[in-house]
Protein backbone atom coordinates (compact mmCIF):
# COMPACT_ATOMS: atom_id res chain seq x y z
CA UNK A 1 0.00 0.00 0.00
CA UNK A 2 1.30 3.28 -0.95
CA UNK A 3 0.48 6.85 1.10
CA UNK A 4 0.26 9.59 -1.14
CA UNK A 5 0.57 13.51 -0.66
CA UNK A 6 -1.29 15.81 -1.46
CA UNK A 7 -2.04 19.71 -1.66
CA UNK A 8 -5.76 20.37 -1.48
CA UNK A 9 -7.32 23.81 -2.06
CA UNK A 10 -9.12 24.45 1.74
CA UNK A 11 -10.16 28.13 1.09
CA UNK A 12 -10.47 29.82 -2.38
CA UNK A 13 -7.95 32.53 -2.81
CA UNK A 14 -9.30 35.99 -1.86
CA UNK A 15 -6.65 38.40 -3.44
CA UNK A 16 -3.39 37.39 -2.94
CA UNK A 17 -3.28 33.19 -2.12
CA UNK A 18 -1.81 32.62 1.40
CA UNK A 19 -0.44 29.60 2.65
CA UNK A 20 -3.22 29.02 4.67
CA UNK A 21 -5.63 28.32 1.57
CA UNK A 22 -4.06 24.99 1.67
CA UNK A 23 -4.28 22.24 3.16
CA UNK A 24 -1.23 18.84 3.01
CA UNK A 25 -3.16 15.55 3.37
CA UNK A 26 -2.36 11.88 3.05
CA UNK A 27 -4.41 9.65 0.71
CA UNK A 28 -4.11 5.93 1.00
CA UNK A 29 -3.60 4.58 -2.94
CA UNK A 30 -5.39 0.89 -3.46
CA UNK A 31 -3.48 -2.05 -5.49
CA UNK A 32 -3.45 -1.44 -9.03
CA UNK A 33 -5.68 -3.27 -11.59
CA UNK A 34 -5.12 -4.63 -14.88
CA UNK A 35 -4.14 -1.17 -17.12
CA UNK A 36 -3.12 0.51 -14.53
CA UNK A 37 0.51 2.29 -13.31
CA UNK A 38 1.67 3.80 -10.20
CA UNK A 39 3.58 6.45 -10.95
CA UNK A 40 5.87 9.09 -8.62
CA UNK A 41 6.17 12.77 -9.06
CA UNK A 42 9.69 14.26 -9.57
CA UNK A 43 9.23 17.63 -10.62
CA UNK A 44 6.19 19.69 -10.13
CA UNK A 45 5.15 22.82 -12.02
CA UNK A 46 3.82 25.99 -10.47
CA UNK A 47 2.28 28.58 -12.77
CA UNK A 48 0.53 31.63 -13.27
CA UNK A 49 -2.71 29.99 -14.77
CA UNK A 50 -3.34 28.11 -11.58
CA UNK A 51 -4.96 31.18 -9.97
CA UNK A 52 -7.89 31.63 -12.74
CA UNK A 53 -8.38 28.65 -12.97
CA UNK A 54 -8.63 27.39 -9.56
CA UNK A 55 -11.68 29.77 -9.12
CA UNK A 56 -12.89 28.75 -12.34
CA UNK A 57 -12.89 25.02 -11.87
CA UNK A 58 -12.27 24.06 -8.68
CA UNK A 59 -14.44 23.72 -5.18
CA UNK A 60 -12.65 23.98 -1.75
CA UNK A 61 -11.47 20.65 -0.65
CA UNK A 62 -10.43 19.63 -3.99
CA UNK A 63 -6.63 18.53 -5.32
CA UNK A 64 -5.00 22.20 -6.55
CA UNK A 65 -4.45 21.53 -10.50
CA UNK A 66 -1.10 21.18 -12.20
CA UNK A 67 1.53 19.22 -14.07
CA UNK A 68 4.03 17.10 -13.24
CA UNK A 69 7.16 15.23 -14.79
CA UNK A 70 6.31 11.45 -13.32
CA UNK A 71 8.48 8.10 -13.02
CA UNK A 72 6.59 4.88 -13.61
CA UNK A 73 7.29 2.96 -10.51
CA UNK A 74 4.73 0.18 -10.99
CA UNK A 75 2.63 -1.20 -14.46
CA UNK A 76 -0.22 -3.64 -15.29
CA UNK A 77 -0.24 -1.15 -18.41
CA UNK A 78 1.53 -2.93 -21.51
CA UNK A 79 1.89 0.59 -23.16
CA UNK A 80 4.12 2.55 -20.16
CA UNK A 81 7.38 0.20 -19.09
CA UNK A 82 8.51 0.60 -15.38
CA UNK A 83 11.60 3.37 -14.88
CA UNK A 84 9.78 5.68 -17.73
CA UNK A 85 8.97 9.23 -17.30
CA UNK A 86 6.08 10.89 -18.57
CA UNK A 87 3.87 14.33 -18.25
CA UNK A 88 0.99 14.26 -16.27
CA UNK A 89 -1.73 16.47 -15.42
CA UNK A 90 -2.55 14.87 -12.54
CA UNK A 91 -2.38 18.19 -9.77
CA UNK A 92 -0.12 18.46 -6.63
CA UNK A 93 0.39 14.88 -5.84
CA UNK A 94 3.39 12.85 -4.62
CA UNK A 95 2.37 9.46 -6.21
CA UNK A 96 -0.63 8.97 -8.34
CA UNK A 97 -2.61 6.01 -10.07
CA UNK A 98 -3.57 6.22 -13.86
CA UNK A 99 -4.87 4.24 -16.46
CA UNK A 100 -2.53 5.66 -18.96
CA UNK A 101 -4.88 8.68 -20.50
CA UNK A 102 -3.43 12.41 -21.15
CA UNK A 103 -0.16 10.57 -20.16
CA UNK A 104 2.89 11.96 -22.90
CA UNK A 105 6.11 9.71 -22.36
CA UNK A 106 9.02 11.94 -22.42
CA UNK A 107 11.13 11.08 -25.73
CA UNK A 108 13.31 7.89 -25.50
CA UNK A 109 15.64 9.96 -27.14
CA UNK A 110 15.45 12.80 -24.24
CA UNK A 111 19.46 13.81 -23.80
CA UNK A 112 21.03 12.89 -20.64
CA UNK A 113 22.49 16.50 -19.98
CA UNK A 114 19.33 18.41 -19.86
CA UNK A 115 17.57 17.74 -16.90
CA UNK A 116 13.74 16.52 -17.33
CA UNK A 117 12.19 19.14 -15.44
CA UNK A 118 12.35 21.10 -19.05
CA UNK A 119 9.54 19.10 -19.83
CA UNK A 120 7.69 21.22 -18.01
CA UNK A 121 9.32 24.80 -19.15
CA UNK A 122 11.08 25.50 -22.26
CA UNK A 123 10.29 22.67 -23.88
CA UNK A 124 6.50 21.59 -22.46
CA UNK A 125 3.82 23.93 -21.66
CA UNK A 126 5.18 27.15 -21.13
CA UNK A 127 7.94 27.01 -24.01
CA UNK A 128 4.84 25.89 -26.67
CA UNK A 129 2.78 28.74 -25.65
CA UNK A 130 5.74 30.90 -26.55
CA UNK A 131 5.74 28.98 -30.35
CA UNK A 132 2.40 28.54 -30.70
CA UNK A 133 1.88 32.09 -30.02
CA UNK A 134 4.59 33.56 -32.19
CA UNK A 135 4.08 31.93 -34.79
CA UNK A 136 0.37 31.28 -35.00
CA UNK A 137 -1.45 33.95 -33.52
CA UNK A 138 1.42 37.19 -34.01
CA UNK A 139 2.53 35.84 -37.01
CA UNK A 140 5.62 37.01 -36.52
CA UNK A 141 7.58 37.79 -39.63
CA UNK A 142 12.17 38.58 -40.14
CA UNK A 143 12.53 42.14 -39.98
CA UNK A 144 9.58 42.91 -37.38
CA UNK A 145 9.47 44.36 -33.84
CA UNK A 146 8.17 42.16 -30.92
CA UNK A 147 7.35 43.37 -27.63
CA UNK A 148 7.23 40.99 -25.22
CA UNK A 149 6.17 41.63 -20.68
CA UNK A 150 7.07 39.77 -18.02
CA UNK A 151 10.09 39.04 -20.19
CA UNK A 152 12.11 36.84 -18.00
CA UNK A 153 9.34 34.27 -16.88
CA UNK A 154 8.56 30.98 -18.41
CA UNK A 155 6.90 31.95 -21.11
CA UNK A 156 8.55 35.54 -21.81
CA UNK A 157 11.91 34.14 -21.87
CA UNK A 158 11.49 31.56 -24.86
CA UNK A 159 8.97 34.39 -26.34
CA UNK A 160 12.16 36.64 -27.12
CA UNK A 161 14.47 33.96 -28.44
CA UNK A 162 12.23 32.44 -30.63
CA UNK A 163 11.46 35.92 -31.76
CA UNK A 164 15.02 36.35 -32.31
CA UNK A 165 15.28 32.91 -34.26
CA UNK A 166 13.15 34.20 -36.14
CA UNK A 167 15.12 37.43 -37.59
CA UNK A 168 13.05 40.01 -35.37
CA UNK A 169 14.04 43.16 -32.77
CA UNK A 170 13.06 41.88 -29.51
CA UNK A 171 12.10 44.67 -26.36
CA UNK A 172 11.36 43.18 -23.35
CA UNK A 173 10.62 44.49 -19.42
CA UNK A 174 10.74 42.46 -16.19
CA UNK A 175 10.10 43.33 -12.67
CA UNK A 176 13.92 43.53 -11.74
CA UNK A 177 17.85 44.82 -12.59
CA UNK A 178 18.93 40.89 -11.95
CA UNK A 179 15.92 39.76 -14.92
CA UNK A 180 16.39 43.20 -17.39
CA UNK A 181 20.31 41.66 -17.03
CA UNK A 182 19.35 38.18 -17.62
CA UNK A 183 17.26 38.79 -20.79
CA UNK A 184 20.42 40.96 -22.72
CA UNK A 185 22.31 37.57 -21.91
CA UNK A 186 19.74 36.10 -23.72
CA UNK A 187 19.89 37.92 -26.80
CA UNK A 188 17.02 40.62 -26.45
CA UNK A 189 17.93 43.85 -28.28
CA UNK A 190 16.10 46.43 -25.60
CA UNK A 191 15.32 45.18 -21.82
CA UNK A 192 14.33 47.48 -19.11
CA UNK A 193 12.81 47.36 -16.06
CA UNK A 194 9.13 48.57 -15.63
CA UNK A 195 9.10 49.34 -11.78
CA UNK A 196 11.97 51.53 -11.98
CA UNK A 197 11.48 53.56 -15.31
CA UNK A 198 10.08 57.04 -15.02
CA UNK A 199 7.01 56.88 -17.51
CA UNK A 200 6.01 53.36 -18.98
CA UNK A 201 5.16 55.28 -22.01
CA UNK A 202 8.35 57.09 -22.69
CA UNK A 203 10.31 53.68 -22.18
CA UNK A 204 8.12 51.66 -24.56
CA UNK A 205 9.22 54.74 -27.12
CA UNK A 206 12.58 55.07 -26.45
CA UNK A 207 13.17 50.98 -27.20
CA UNK A 208 11.25 51.26 -30.33
CA UNK A 209 10.80 54.41 -31.82
CA UNK A 210 8.79 53.27 -34.51
CA UNK A 211 6.47 51.29 -32.19
CA UNK A 212 5.74 47.56 -32.38
CA UNK A 213 4.94 44.89 -35.28
CA UNK A 214 3.70 42.37 -32.59
CA UNK A 215 2.83 42.70 -28.68
CA UNK A 216 3.16 39.59 -26.77
CA UNK A 217 0.89 40.03 -23.48
CA UNK A 218 1.82 38.05 -20.72
CA UNK A 219 0.36 40.57 -17.70
CA UNK A 220 -2.57 42.46 -19.10
CA UNK A 221 -3.62 46.10 -16.78
CA UNK A 222 -2.26 49.35 -17.15
CA UNK A 223 1.05 47.78 -19.00
CA UNK A 224 -1.00 46.78 -22.20
CA UNK A 225 -3.10 49.85 -21.95
CA UNK A 226 -0.23 51.78 -22.51
CA UNK A 227 1.77 49.36 -25.22
CA UNK A 228 -1.01 48.95 -27.43
CA UNK A 229 -0.83 52.82 -28.55
CA UNK A 230 2.64 51.94 -29.51
CA UNK A 231 1.43 49.63 -32.28
CA UNK A 232 2.17 49.99 -35.59
CA UNK A 233 -0.32 49.76 -37.90
CA UNK A 234 -1.67 46.66 -38.66
CA UNK A 235 0.15 45.27 -35.73
CA UNK A 236 -0.91 41.72 -33.77
CA UNK A 237 -1.34 41.41 -30.25
CA UNK A 238 -1.06 37.91 -28.93
CA UNK A 239 -2.95 38.00 -25.44
CA UNK A 240 -1.30 35.30 -23.09
CA UNK A 241 -1.80 36.30 -19.85
CA UNK A 242 -3.51 38.57 -17.25
CA UNK A 243 -0.99 38.10 -14.23
CA UNK A 244 -1.73 41.66 -13.47
CA UNK A 245 -5.25 41.37 -12.68
CA UNK A 246 -4.93 37.36 -11.26
CA UNK A 247 -5.01 38.37 -7.54
CA UNK A 248 -7.14 41.84 -7.70
CA UNK A 249 -10.01 41.60 -4.98
CA UNK A 250 -11.51 44.60 -7.20
CA UNK A 251 -12.03 44.33 -10.53
CA UNK A 252 -9.71 46.89 -12.53
CA UNK A 253 -11.39 49.72 -14.77
CA UNK A 254 -10.10 51.19 -18.24
CA UNK A 255 -8.89 52.76 -20.70
CA UNK A 256 -10.20 50.98 -23.39
CA UNK A 257 -8.38 49.49 -26.13
CA UNK A 258 -11.82 50.36 -28.68
CA UNK A 259 -10.14 53.81 -30.50
CA UNK A 260 -6.30 52.36 -31.31
CA UNK A 261 -7.51 49.21 -32.26
CA UNK A 262 -9.40 51.22 -34.95
CA UNK A 263 -6.83 53.50 -35.98
CA UNK A 264 -4.35 51.38 -36.01
CA UNK A 265 -6.63 48.41 -37.24
CA UNK A 266 -4.91 46.02 -35.36
CA UNK A 267 -5.35 42.45 -34.54
CA UNK A 268 -5.92 41.15 -31.01
CA UNK A 269 -6.34 37.87 -30.03
CA UNK A 270 -6.52 35.42 -27.25
CA UNK A 271 -5.61 31.76 -26.86
CA UNK A 272 -5.02 29.30 -24.35
CA UNK A 273 -1.99 26.56 -25.94
CA UNK A 274 -4.35 23.61 -25.54
CA UNK A 275 -5.98 24.62 -29.28
CA UNK A 276 -2.77 23.11 -30.92
CA UNK A 277 -2.71 19.79 -28.87
CA UNK A 278 -2.69 17.70 -31.94
CA UNK A 279 0.65 19.64 -32.82
CA UNK A 280 2.44 19.13 -29.81
CA UNK A 281 5.03 17.12 -30.89
CA UNK A 282 5.99 19.13 -33.55
CA UNK A 283 6.45 22.18 -31.17
CA UNK A 284 8.16 19.85 -28.76
CA UNK A 285 11.05 18.51 -31.49
CA UNK A 286 11.70 22.39 -32.71
CA UNK A 287 11.94 23.66 -29.13
CA UNK A 288 14.64 20.86 -27.66
CA UNK A 289 16.44 21.11 -30.92
CA UNK A 290 16.92 24.35 -30.75
CA UNK A 291 18.05 23.84 -26.50
CA UNK A 292 20.55 21.68 -27.77
CA UNK A 293 21.77 23.79 -30.13
CA UNK A 294 22.15 26.55 -27.74
CA UNK A 295 19.51 28.87 -29.43
CA UNK A 296 17.13 28.86 -26.82
CA UNK A 297 18.51 29.16 -23.17
CA UNK A 298 17.23 28.31 -19.56
CA UNK A 299 16.93 28.93 -16.49
CA UNK A 300 14.71 27.35 -13.78
CA UNK A 301 13.58 28.70 -10.29
CA UNK A 302 13.89 24.83 -8.08
CA UNK A 303 12.36 24.78 -4.77
CA UNK A 304 12.50 21.71 -3.17
CA UNK A 305 10.41 19.73 -1.86
CA UNK A 306 6.99 18.80 -1.99
CA UNK A 307 6.01 20.81 1.18
CA UNK A 308 6.90 24.00 0.02
CA UNK A 309 4.62 23.50 -3.31
CA UNK A 310 2.31 26.77 -1.72
CA UNK A 311 5.76 28.99 -1.05
CA UNK A 312 6.53 28.04 -4.52
CA UNK A 313 3.12 29.09 -6.00
CA UNK A 314 3.12 31.80 -4.01
CA UNK A 315 6.62 33.24 -5.07
CA UNK A 316 6.12 32.41 -8.58
CA UNK A 317 2.81 34.81 -8.11
CA UNK A 318 5.27 37.66 -6.59
CA UNK A 319 7.16 37.69 -9.60
CA UNK A 320 10.26 35.92 -7.12
CA UNK A 321 10.95 33.31 -10.25
CA UNK A 322 14.02 34.11 -12.64
CA UNK A 323 12.65 31.71 -15.86
CA UNK A 324 10.32 28.33 -15.38
CA UNK A 325 9.67 28.30 -11.57
CA UNK A 326 10.06 24.25 -10.87
CA UNK A 327 9.25 22.24 -7.31
CA UNK A 328 11.63 19.42 -6.84
CA UNK A 329 10.11 16.48 -4.84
Amino acid sequence: MVTAKVWVLKKHFEGFPKPSDFDLKKIELPSLKDGELLLESVFLSVDPYMRPYSQRDMKEGDIMIGTEVARIVESKNPAFAVGAFVVANSGWRSHFISDGKGLHLLPSSWPESLPRSLALGTVGMPGLTAYFGLFEVCKMKPGETVLVNAAAGAVGSVVGQLAKIGGCKVVGCAGSDDKVAYLKKIGFDEAFNYKTVTSLDEALRKASPDGYDCFFDNVGGEFSSIAINHMKKYGRIAVCGAISQYNDSVPQKGPYVQIPMIFKELHMEGFIVTRWNNRREEGQKALLKWVLEGKVKYHEQVTEGFENMPAAFIGMLKGENLGKAIVKV
